[in-house]
């Protein structure tokens, strides 16, 4: 049991080592295929059966995100969607700090070459969910360290949210002449409530995880962040192991709830029931509950 203990705390601890070598497109037996990133190791993409890890790995720069790598992110987003192999998702930060967000100057650099005007690929996904169809499949943030500005907002557009006990939390971008523009002054004012999203918004002052915890904008808080990414993977075993199904019903049905009236979002819920019953998960479902053992889903 100690061996077994040791080796499961080995195996989180690698996962967040920077020099990582299952960097995206090193290794085709790690990485999600078709992905046309090149040599680029600004994002880590590791499988772990029908789980995937994202890793931000630009530590010597406190992982902060340049167009390259929130490119790549909207990248495998897609990727992870169109997988059918892939239930789950894990995005985490390589080194001390998840993100201290924004790379300003690689944004700048990016406007003057004027490259923010070439056409949008449609082999992306929004990874802030600003635009764009939502995820049918869940994505889980595990936070640790620096969390500020658009790495803040990438976790409040995840599904489930962990995060390591020292993480520090900002959204100070009107303290540098900015606004949140990454959806924090949506998701945080859902999420926390008016008064604690624009407590911090406005005053540019950083936060624990244990305010966050107390304000309910993450679920869980870790001793470590090697501990947070391995309650990560272990809620994201569980969900794989669930109906695909069931599972891409329900955040369609919650994003419906969030996106539209309440009475519309209730007035689907026969519909999408309905649907179930026809599945050969629903059938798997019912058989194994009367076999006694685990469920197979295949997703059909």
């Amino acid at each position: 049991m100690q061996r077994r203990s040791m080796l499961k705390a080995a195996a989180a601890l690698a996962a967040f080592e920077p020099l990582m070598s299952k960097a995206l497109g090193q290794s085709e037996s790690t990485t999600l295929k078709e992905v046309p990133l090149g040599s680029s190791a600004t994002l880590t993409v590791e499988r772990r059966g029908q789980i995937v890890l994202f890793g931000i790995n630009r530590p010597n720069i406190q992982n902060r995100i340049d167009p390259e790598t929130f490119d790549s992110l909207g990248r495998v987003y897609y990727d992870y969607e169109h997988d059918p192999s892939l239930r789950a998702a894990i995005l985490f930060g390589h080194g001390r700090n998840f993100s201290r967000g924004v790379d300003v100057d690689a944004y700048a650099a990016r406007l003057r070459e004027s490259r923010a005007t070439s056409p949008p690929n449609p082999r992306t996904i929004d990874p802030l969910g600003k635009s764009g169809p939502h995820l049918s499949k869940p994505v889980i943030v595990v936070a640790h360290g620096d969390t500020w500005n658009m790495a803040h907002e990438l976790m409040l557009a995840a599904d489930i949210r962990i995060a390591a006990g020292e993480t520090n939390f900002g959204q100070d971008e009107n303290t540098h002449g900015r606004f949140p523009g990454g959806g924090a002054t949506v998701r945080f004012v859902r999420e926390a409530g008016w008064g604690n999203a624009m407590r911090y918004m406005l005053t540019g002052d950083h936060w624990s995880a244990q305010e966050a915890f107390r304000m309910g904008e993450i679920q869980m808080i870790a001793s470590t962040p090697e501990q947070a990414l391995d309650a990560a993977i272990k809620i994201a075993t569980r969900i794989a192991a669930n109906a695909p199904l069931g599972i891409k019903t329900t955040l369609a049905s919650a994003h419906l709830a969030l996106d539209q009236p309440e009475p519309v979002a209730l007035s689907k819920l026969s519909e999408q029931y309905a649907a179930l019953y026809r599945t050969q998960d629903f059938i798997e479902g019912r058989r194994a509950e009367a076999e006694g053992r685990p469920p197979v889903y295949r997703g059909k």
